[in-house]
């Protein structure tokens, strides 16, 4: 494990605050990044992630994706964490939080705004940064994008009516262009890009079906991965900056409960990938597509329903904020554990 890998809780750390001290510091800049996007994806993000997620691109061998059928029950896990728990959990901890314990702390029309948008988040399984957990945790990268293309296509399909039941609204208008390019951007390129890379690769090693070539190949991308993360947490604290530094007191509120969620979800997948015996390097990504967001996806949704500055879009951003760090706090965790799974 390299400088950088084995920091790297330290380099996000002081990326948070570069970026919170830049956003606020420079703020027309991030706001011209932050205008480079289309169907509120933005651009400049999308090529950081595609940056990060292309390195396991390249390891994915096409020829033992079949393979993945033999072991469904990694697949199972998955699903039913993502859509038949998760959302539900969520949609009970911001009414506990908020119609509960903070009710004296929080107007009504708030509360009900930031219940929406961990709604939001709850009911969209991550789709690119899992490749980067995954990769850092040493996961089947085969097996990481069969899971990962299953929840797309469920998404396409539960996203929408599971929404309007959590929120009790029928009239919910899922931005598909962003969900659609979203899952071109962060799966499909990368992906045919990455399968290319590695038919190259083979052929200049004769052929062989684990190339040093491409171990070598995937060595030499792995700082431009950091890179890549790196610089995506400045640019999501810098976009942010104003508002953190404008509603401490409600960032902090939004926080907690997405906190307890974000681990009690993946405690739970964490303990039955275990009690089913699942491999590490599949328990691991299972466990992690549970527990991160598809962020892009409810920020849009929370601007098109609510408004740019309601309670709702600042709750998915909030989900934005604190899921970096809490991912890379799990990965630890999830590195110093393999030896469970043995």
């Amino acid at each position: 494990m390299g400088l950088f890998e084995r920091y790297l809780s330290v380099w996000v750390g002081i990326s948070i605050v570069i970026g919170v001290i830049l956003g606020s510091i420079i703020p027309d800049f991030f706001a011209l990044v932050a205008s480079l996007e289309y169907a509120h994806v933005n651009i400049v993000v999308a090529v950081l992630i595609w940056l990060m997620v292309y390195p396991m691109m390249v390891q994915i061998d096409f020829s033992s994706i079949k393979d993945v059928g033999k072991k469904p029950k990694g697949l199972a896990l998955t699903l039913v964490i993502n859509w038949l728990i998760k959302p539900f959990t969520m949609a009970a901890l911001g009414w506990l939080f908020f119609k509960g314990f903070f009710a004296d702390w929080v107007d009504p029309q708030s509360a009900n705004e930031y219940i929406a948008g961990m709604i939001l988040l709850g009911v969209a399984p991550c789709t690119a940064m899992v490749f980067v957990w995954s990769q850092m945790t040493k996961g089947d990268a085969n097996y990481t994008l069969v899971q990962v293309s299953i929840n797309d296509i469920i998404m396409i399909f539960a996203f929408a009516p599971l929404t309007a039941l959590l929120l009790g609204v029928s009239d919910i208008q899922v931005p598909w262009d962003t969900l659609l390019i979203s899952v071109l951007l962060y799966v499909l390129l990368p992906l045919i890009a990455g399968a290319l890379t590695r038919s190259v690769l083979d052929k200049k090693a004769n052929g062989l079906k684990e190339s040093k070539s491409i171990s070598h190949f995937v060595s030499k991308l792995k700082p431009w991965s950091i890179v890549g993360l790196l610089a995506t947490v400045v640019l999501l604290f810098g976009f942010q900056a104003q508002t953190i530094l404008a509603k401490p007191q409600a960032i902090v509120l939004i926080a907690i409960p997405l906190v307890i969620q974000t681990y009690g979800i993946f405690a739970i997948a964490y303990f039955f990938a275990k009690r089913l015996k699942l491999p590490h390097n599949v328990a691991a990504p299972a466990s992690m597509i549970g527990t991160s967001n598809f962020f892009e996806l409810a920020v849009a949704v929370a601007i098109s329903l609510f408004g740019l500055h309601s309670g709702a879009a600042l709750a998915t951003v909030v989900g934005v904020l604190v899921e970096v760090p809490v991912m890379l706090s799990l990965v630890y965790f999830v590195n110093r554990t393999r030896h469970w799974f043995e």
